[in-house]
């Protein structure tokens, strides 16, 4: 199975080439821009699970590429290793500020370079599979805040999501209202607990086919399990 796509923008060609072979050798696939504007068009087309990114680009520079991309919520997920040559701690605070997750001066060590590379696609892979809840044919992601139940989008109100998220989260666990709103609500104590009853039955109704999976344990509260 292939690796990861990384989009390596860079203006200096050997760079380019080094660092092109490198992550191929590693068994990533890999684009490559020259010029800032280039590598927000492709970042946009081809969506890489990486950038490795020049601060001293011609046109746009690093900073404002990055600045773009994290503005855009095509790209604003893709994690940024910004490399260059400028190594003071100004300069790699900026970087991170703007949304880069990681900083590498030039000259650098390949393999430290790859290593580095390799925790963040880690990171990504454990955040998104985090965010991402499947049980038995109903799929939520918290981070969009979206509901699918057998491929069929489902509109919840913010609260429905967040008792849903949190029984989810906690597949199994039977939980009293008062436990439910604390996880669900946090502090907003205001909410008495019948609240609960009345989103439940909402929440029932809209998974369908697939309701049984909320269950009432009768004296002791809710529960998420597979039907």
């Amino acid at each position: 199975m292939a690796k990861s796509l990384i989009l390596v923008i860079d203006d200096e060609k050997d760079i380019l080439k080094l660092l092109q072979y490198n992550l191929e050798k590693e068994g990533y696939q890999t684009v490559a821009a020259k010029t800032g504007e280039e590598g927000l068009e492709l970042a946009k087309q081809k969506k890489p699970a990486l950038i490795l990114l020049d601060l001293m680009l011609p046109g746009i520079d690093g900073l404002e590429v990055c600045k773009l991309l994290k503005n855009d919520p095509v790209t604003r997920t893709i994690p940024i290793i910004m490399l260059t040559a400028k190594s003071s701690e100004v300069d790699q605070v900026v970087g991170l500020e703007i949304g880069a997750s990681d900083y590498v001066p030039k000259p650098f060590s390949i393999k430290v370079l790859l290593a580095r590379v390799k925790n963040l696609l880690r990171q990504k892979t454990s955040a998104v599979s985090t965010n991402i809840i499947r049980i038995d044919g109903i799929v939520l992601d918290k981070e969009r805040m979206q509901l699918k139940v057998d491929n069929k989008p489902v509109v919840l109100t913010k609260i429905e999501f967040n008792i849903l998220a949190f029984l989810m989260e906690n597949k199994g666990k039977v939980f009293s209202r008062d436990k439910l709103l604390d996880g669900a609500w946090g502090s907003q104590t205001f909410v008495i607990d019948r609240t609960v009853d009345v989103h439940v039955r909402s929440i029932r109704q809209k998974l369908g086919a697939r309701r049984e999976c909320l269950q009432t344990v009768r004296g002791s509260g809710y529960r998420f399990e597979d039907a």
